[in-house]
């Protein structure tokens, strides 16, 4: 289905992924907000949204960038998962429209400095975090966990008819009864389940990035490599198994 954008950057960068290497990803707005069937298409096309904006890589020379998604019906929690999901039962969730405020400020850039993510550019004001979580050109919700009344985890999605897409987790690093972003994955699954979504898109998986290589241990999965969904299970030993399903 048509849906009409506008580049409004498309120059080559600083790789936010890899050190040292250079990137290209252009961004586009689209120029009405995003039906969930137009969300869909987009995400199976491989594009992420930072704000109001959709982005893909096209970076000369590298493809290290793979798209990855759960298909929700076939998910399996491994071993530890299951732990993860034990321990964290005691966390209340709460579902919302996104919101700026000090709280949540606070707590993006402590986990940021905390988990060695900040780099140069330092901690962010609200415009800032305005502009990359809560504006969008989608329906996009806030995930909320607390442990007892008190915030510890925030994790930004994207709802399409069919799929729902991870668009960012941060947490109190220093909180330790529970691994939050594995647990926030975890809830995530629970939650399209439960509304019979088909897909969950976790972003990126890079297997050269600590941040991002993380992602294959959710499995089955596919990602997308040269344009085409691969599966990888365990039974595949790490080996992509070529998915023909929608794209």
């Amino acid at each position: 289905m048509t849906i009409r954008e506008l580049v409004v950057y498309d120059s080559e960068e600083d790789c936010p992924y890899l050190p040292g290497q250079a990137a290209k990803m252009p961004l586009r707005r689209p120029l009405e907000t995003l039906s969930g069937d137009q969300f869909d298409e987009r995400l199976a096309c491989g594009d992420r949204r930072t704000g109001f904006f959709l982005y893909n890589t096209q970076c000369e020379g590298c493809c290290a960038c793979e798209a990855i998604r759960l298909p929700l019906a076939e998910f399996e929690m491994s071993r530890s998962q299951r732990r993860v999901w034990r321990k964290g039962q005691h966390l209340e969730l709460r579902v919302q429209t996104p919101v700026v405020d000090d709280e949540r400020v606070r707590l993006f850039n402590r986990h940021r400095r905390l988990r060695g993510l900040a780099h140069e550019r330092g901690d962010i004001g609200a415009f800032s975090y305005e502009h990359f979580l809560v504006d969008s050109c989608c329906n996009t919700r806030e995930l909320c966990y607390y442990a007892d009344n008190r915030l510890v985890a925030v994790a930004i999605s994207d709802l399409g008819a069919e799929a729902m897409s991870a668009v960012y987790t941060y947490f109190d690093p220093e909180y330790t009864a529970v691994s939050l972003g594995v647990y926030s994955v975890l809830k995530q699954v629970d939650l399209c389940q439960q509304l019979q979504l088909e897909y969950l898109y976790l972003g990126y998986y890079i297997a050269e990035s600590p941040h991002m290589k993380y992602k294959s241990g959710y499995l089955p999965h596919e990602r997308r490599i040269r344009g085409q969904w691969q599966r990888f299970d365990r039974s595949a030993r790490g080996l992509g198994k070529e998915f023909d399903g929608r794209q």
